[in-house]
């Protein structure tokens, strides 16, 4: 055998034990969710015949041709079974594009569908697509709402970096063959993290947005927004109202934007979202969860203070780092979560929870108080009721030789 077919064997070999490997859920953490122990997509999940010429004659040396940067930010759906992932992939080249990996297990197996989405376009043509969300309709489509980006028509001379940013809208039946709409049209000079709701509200299409007033900075405004449309071909919001606001000095001080489309529970319709805060270090990127009425989806019932999922360890190292950014869930009808969330604009994880842990957690955490004091008050009385409860001779163990009971004042 020729060492050029040796390459390509021991790179195949790579490839599929990095597939097949077994994913378990890590014990411990918060009771909330649990993380799985690797990834559940990397760049290095990339088809070979992705990135290589296998030609031995064109590509003698087995170099790599068209590589594979990143791969993350996938909106997530199950159908008949199967657990897919709308995988945000990012050449060597910094486009990205929309590539379907498919699946037998929610957190691991993952393989990508022979070819990338080629995904129609609209006469003024997107420069980049990224972050699909992907939304079972109860009108019987699967929508897939995503950022499309081109450069400012309006930037000057010599700005290469100026974008404007819309939410581009495809509709589908199978993941296969798509249907592009016009993208969405709102009073918002840029829109970005645009999300359907899953179902009619009062016999319109409901959306969450993020308006903004420029491409990165969301402005004046800021925060999740509501809005609603006479129709999907084409979508156009006359009115959007800010749900959830950003707020100073909290995990959605800067900016923040919902992650999927909600889950409808008996308890109300439970929200993931993404938090964005300034550090010494930069942009910090967290998840948190809320809920909405069912009833009324545009109206909050419970927020609870704090962040959902931050990144840990090997998630704060990437192109992006210390980022974690959500746009794919999966709730089972067995009651099962899966959370999928990229870390540092590089690879995707799995968390897994439930239904129920997700509602305890969502009614049942505090609110931010939003001062440090108030927050020191709200601590203590947790503090105040454990210590008492802790006299219990069950819970003498947590005492460790008198030694908390001693130093409590």
């Amino acid at each position: 055998m020729s060492e050029w077919m040796n390459k390509l064997r021991r790179l195949a070999e790579e490839q599929e034990a990095l597939i097949t490997r077994s994913n378990p859920a890590v014990p411990g953490g918060n009771g909330i969710f649990s993380r799985h122990e690797y990834p559940v997509i990397t760049s290095a999940h990339a088809p070979l015949y992705w990135r290589y010429d296998l030609d031995p004659e064109r590509n003698p040396l087995l170099l790599e041709r068209l590589g594979v940067n990143a791969a993350f930010n996938p909106g997530a759906i199950e159908l008949d079974g199967k657990f897919y992932l709308m995988v945000r992939v990012e050449g060597a080249d910094r486009k990205s594009f929309f590539a379907v990996a498919e699946s037998d297990s929610p957190a691991e197996g993952f393989r990508f569908w022979d070819y990338p989405v080629a995904l129609p376009e609209t006469d003024d043509p997107d420069i980049n697509v990224y972050d699909m969300r992907l939304v079972k309709h109860e009108d019987g489509y699967i929508y897939g709402l995503f950022c499309t980006e081109r450069k400012d028509p309006d930037a000057p001379p010599g700005d290469t970096s100026s974008a404007v940013a819309q939410a581009g809208i495809v509709r589908t039946k199978d993941l296969k063959s798509w249907e592009r709409l016009p993208d969405l049209k709102s009073s918002s000079p840029q829109q970005r993290n645009v999300v359907l709701h899953p179902e009619f509200v009062d016999g319109k299409y409901a959306f969450y947005t993020r308006p903004q007033d420029g491409f990165i900075d969301t402005g004046g405004g800021g925060g999740i927004g509501w809005g609603l449309s006479d129709s999907m071909n084409p979508a156009v919001i006359d009115h959007e109202t800010i749900i959830d606001a950003k707020e100073y000095h909290t995990i959605k001080e800067v900016k923040n934007g919902q992650g999927p489309a909600p889950i409808k529970t008996a308890e109300g319709w439970l929200h993931i979202a993404h938090g964005v805060r300034n550090t010494a270090a930069g942009l910090r990127y967290v998840i948190y969860a809320f809920m909405t009425d069912l009833e009324q989806p545009e109206r909050v019932t419970y927020a609870p203070g704090g962040y959902l999922i931050a990144p840990e360890g090997e998630e704060r190292v990437g192109d992006v780092s210390n980022v974690v950014f959500c746009n794919g869930v999966i709730a089972r009808d067995s009651g099962e979560v899966y959370i999928y969330y990229a870390s540092s604009d590089t690879r995707v994880h799995a968390a897994s929870t439930t239904i129920s842990q997700l509602i305890d957690y969502v009614k049942n955490t505090p609110a931010d108080p939003l001062r440090s004091r108030a927050c020191v008050d709200q601590r203590s009385e947790l503090i105040a009721r454990n210590l008492e409860r802790m006299q219990a001779p069950e819970l003498a163990f947590l005492k460790r030789s008198g030694a908390i009971l001693q130093n409590h004042n």
